[in-house]
């Protein structure tokens, strides 16, 4: 998953993130590292934060057009 580099890229910590998505950062810190996967609902959230498709986010391509 992309989610580092995305937040990286927002200057974000993963404690920001989190607080940002209702989301606990220890939850973050698992994604990042691929010791867990995100739910749908989590994958649409990140997906609409970073503005991005979900493919990019999951590293399925390299365009991050996000479609609606």
């Amino acid at each position: 998953m992309r989610l580092k580099e995305l937040r990286k890229s927002k200057r974000m910590t993963q404690q920001r993130l989190a607080i940002e998505l209702n989301l606990n950062q220890n939850s973050i810190s698992r994604y990042e590292s691929g010791e867990r996967e995100a739910d749908y609902k989590t994958l649409i959230a990140l997906s609409d934060y970073f503005h991005v498709s979900i493919d990019y986010l999951l590293e399925r391509t390299d365009n991050p057009t996000f479609y609606r």
